[in-house]
């Protein structure tokens, strides 16, 4: 039965191929199809239905529905039992339609006389392009025979969209990829961007959906699997880092997988061509990838996707490397991307955009100190757009323009000329002082990681480092650096500094940070976990060396050192004990010493708010480390999107928990400043000066707008504003200040 069934698929895979190798136009062939299908099947009715938009769908053709219901006929994702296939990109097969959850009765089509509906996804890559129905009168279930055969149409269906078979009027059989777009993503870097686009990893097209010959294409599909394994194994062979191992023998296992071969040979006996069965299995795999939360799992599936990959590069032939040419001003799009790939490119790009990644990621990290434009989590952009495909990056509201039309180009370039004359005026102040207008001066700090970053300290107007995050030169190598490189690298950012104070952090990684060459740490909460000085204290050899580099990189010149995520007095006493006997040693060993060592560090728990006296006293300076204070202060994790937002910095009870460190630090002498996002936002940075605090780092972009409305603001009226709000009993101050700035133009 399996075997005839497999026939007759191959036999409507052929139909259908004949059908399309026409000359008639794209409704002709949906329409000849639908009636293919039908036949086959044994169904008096067969529908495709196509998305017109992000959100609708639209009947485009049919056999056995009323014909006046195409193109009138739409629901909403998710609406009707098509509108759920779509939605979860699942098979909906039930022998009766109307009783089943989510059926909505769509007179004009008069289907209610059908009763059994089988609904399967078109989808490519995890991208639904629409929903393949059939009905019939009689109350019964699609066999698996059935399910899956359809499973395969809708398979080639899908290749044949991408490919244009189907172009027709109207926007639900417009052409892919070539109308305007609007993504939404999550704002890893800020800033605005225009340009083309740049794949990471080039599209590989599926040019041969339908194959005659089921013997050939098996055989086919063994030589690269077993091409694939070879690959494999001789990158183990190769390999001597542990975490790349385990992620190879990931691959192996998957390459190896009975299971995963099984499933795409049954689709190359029911006609599909080698490459188009591991497409199909990628789909499913991706389509499963987005409703996973488990990371393993996750990281599992995004295993076979990457495999898939390799086989499909390997059936069709299509490298990497295609013979594009970069564009002059490439938007980079990837799935994700690592450190290391991403410093490859370097400030030749315009911006960048991920259909993963999180704000936390190691990409993220490198996007800001390059200070390049970065989008997350931008859905479907690695399926929508193509190498040259106009693209504009607003990194201020998280919104991908794809192929925008004249208005948007319109508007959005306003928008570039407006930030571009605020630049202007920027510059005027570059070398004038944050000095307010009741004569309160700010000291205003960028931030750094990389030795690109530090030509931006003379030409932002910035008064030094606060910040230089010294794990970026551990997290773009595959094996850890020696000490000698590291004092080469500390002592060129000193060169670089001429003389300005740098505050280098040491080594702040676990959480979000972990290196490829270290054993990741298998924690329910990293964020809360193994991380920063903990790491530093409990591997004492990794700090001695980072020590030991920067006091030589120092050559008699003063060193400012700061020790990350410190939660309590003891952690801080047991890092300066470290310093102190690395500074013992280097004289032992008669090397110059830096003639000032300053040491502090980063309040980044609220709990070392709240540390005794005796610390304040001690510590040589303290920087409140924002992002990190802020999400353990509302217990809202900054890399979660669901609660990353919902709570604002200058909501009233953070600000009075702000307002307490700066009168502790004030009672003991104690320097403070305020590092992170917020210090580079014009209006979260006034409020934090209000409320006491006199330096600030940030990103060099943000030192112009911040110090601009610095030197045109009275800090005691903004206090008077606060302070008023708060008494008002209100949760943020935020709209009082918004209002007051408001009137004053």
């Amino acid at each position: 039965m399996a075997e005839r069934f497999e026939s007759e698929s191959r036999k409507l895979l052929g139909r259908l191929r004949d059908a399309m190798a026409g000359d008639d136009r794209g409704q002709a062939r949906l329409d000849k199809i639908t009636s293919l299908i039908a036949n086959s099947i044994g169904s008096e009715v067969c529908s495709i239905y196509l998305f017109r938009d992000e959100e609708t769908l639209e009947l485009c053709a049919t056999e056995g529905l009323n014909a006046e219901a195409v193109h009138m006929t739409r629901m909403r994702l998710g609406e009707g039992l098509v509108g759920r296939v779509a939605k979860r990109r699942q098979v909906i097969n039930t022998a009766d339609a109307p009783g089943a959850k989510g059926f909505r009765f769509m007179p004009e089509t008069g289907e209610e006389i059908y009763s059994s509906f089988l609904g399967v996804p078109i989808q490519r890559l995890g991208d639904a392009l629409g929903v393949l129905v059939v009905q019939s009168k009689q109350a019964r279930e699609y066999t698996m025979d059935e399910v899956y055969a359809l499973e395969v149409v809708a398979m080639v269906l899908a290749e044949m969209t991408e490919l244009g078979a189907f172009v027709g009027e109207g926007a639900a059989m417009s052409a892919r990829h070539s109308q305007p777009m609007m993504l939404r993503g999550t704002v890893a870097q800020e800033g605005v961007a225009e340009g083309h686009i740049w794949l990471y990893e080039p599209r590989v097209v599926v040019s041969n959906p339908i194959a005659d010959d089921p013997h050939r294409e098996l055989e086919r599909l063994s030589e690269a699997v077993e091409e694939l394994r070879v690959g494999v194994d001789k990158m183990l062979d190769m390999s001597a880092d542990a975490e790349q191992r385990q992620v190879l023998e990931a691959y192996r296992m998957f390459a190896n997988s009975k299971g995963w071969m099984r499933r795409m040979e049954v689709s190359i006996s029911n006609g599909l061509s080698a490459e188009a069965a591991v497409e199909k299995e990628q789909s499913i795999a991706r389509a499963r990838m987005e409703k996973v939360s488990d990371n393993y799992l996750r990281e599992r599936l995004s295993d076979l996707d990457d495999l898939s990959n390799r086989m499909l590069r390997i059936l069709t032939g299509q490298g990497t490397d295609t013979g594009a040419e970069m564009p002059v001003d490439p938007i980079l799009v990837a799935r994700n991307i690592g450190p290391a790939e991403l410093l490859e490119y370097g400030r030749t790009l315009k911006g960048i955009i991920l259909e993963s990644g999180s704000v936390g990621s190691h990409a993220a990290i490198v996007a800001r100190a390059l200070a390049i434009p970065l989008i997350v989590q931008a859905g479907r952009v690695t399926n929508e757009g193509l190498n040259g495909d106009h693209v504009m990056v607003d990194g201020e509201q998280g919104i991908v323009h794809l192929r925008p039309d004249d208005t948007v180009v319109t508007a959005f370039r306003d928008k570039m000329a407006m930030q571009t004359e605020a630049l202007k005026r920027y510059e005027s102040i570059i070398d004038k002082p944050a000095l307010t207008e009741c004569g309160q001066t700010i000291e205003l700090n960028m931030n750094a990681g990389l030795m690109a970053d530090l030509p931006s300290l003379e030409g932002s107007g910035a008064q030094g480092v606060g910040l230089f995050r010294t794990e970026l030169q551990f997290l773009v190598r595959n094996q850890m650096p020696r000490r000698s490189e590291l004092s080469a690298l500390y002592t060129r950012v000193l060169d670089a500094a001429k003389g300005k104070r740098v505050v280098f952090r040491t080594l702040d990684i676990g959480s979000d940070k972990v290196l490829p060459y270290m054993k990741p740490t298998d924690e329910p909460n990293p964020a809360l976990g193994w991380r920063a000085i903990r790491v530093g204290l409990d591997k004492p050899g990794v700090m001695q060396m980072q020590l030991q580099a920067l006091l030589r990189a120092s050559n008699g010149r003063p060193l400012t050192i700061m020790f990350p995520f410190v939660a309590q007095y003891e952690e801080y006493t047991q890092a300066r004990a470290a310093l102190d006997k690395a500074l013992a040693r280097e004289r032992r060993l008669g090397h110059v010493v830096p003639e000032t060592v300053e040491v502090g560090a980063m309040l980044e728990t609220p709990s070392l708010g709240f540390a005794p006296r005796q610390f304040f006293e001690e510590v040589g300076f303290l920087s409140i480390g924002g992002n990190d204070l802020k999400q353990f202060f509302f217990a809202a994790d900054r890399e979660n999107e669901r609660v990353r937002k919902r709570y604002d910095t200058l909501n009233v009870s953070f600000l009075s928990f702000l307002e307490q460190i700066v009168e502790r630090c004030a009672g003991t002498d104690t320097p403070l400043s305020f590092c992170g996002e917020d210090a580079g936002r014009p209006v979260e940075a006034l409020c934090l000066a209000a409320i006491g605090l006199r330096s600030l780092s940030m990103r060099p972009a943000s030192i112009g707008p911040v110090k601009s409305l610095l030197r045109r603001s009275n800090l005691e009226e903004v206090r008077k504003v606060i302070m008023d709000a708060r008494h008002r009993g209100e949760m943020s101050v935020r709209p009082a200040v918004m209002k007051w700035l408001a009137e004053q133009g």
